[in-house]
């Protein structure tokens, strides 16, 4: 989408002719996205590094035992099993 910019330029001829206007149009392209405001959901699917506001996407998590109702840290990404230190269940 192209929206017309019209700028409007004034012209110094000397001082015995005065001043000429002269009117030129310049066709300037819109953006598809905004670059100030961009989409929560985009920003959620790009690459934490590039991200307006960069951010991990891993996070700790409290999971609570349902046995012994203890609370345990857990870390998002983890990679083995953790078990409770209470009850081991």
């Amino acid at each position: 989408v192209h929206v017309p910019l019209v700028l409007w330029l004034k012209h110094f001829v000397g001082s015995s002719r005065g001043v000429t206007a002269v009117r030129f149009q310049i066709s300037v392209a819109a953006m598809d996205i905004d670059l100030l405001n961009p989409c929560a959901k985009d920003q959620r699917d790009m690459h934490k590094l590039k991200r307006m506001i960069q951010s991990p996407n891993s996070f700790f998590m409290d999971v609570k035992c349902p046995g012994c109702l203890q609370i345990t840290a857990v870390y998002s990404h983890a990679q083995t099993v953790v078990l409770c230190g209470n009850c081991n269940a």
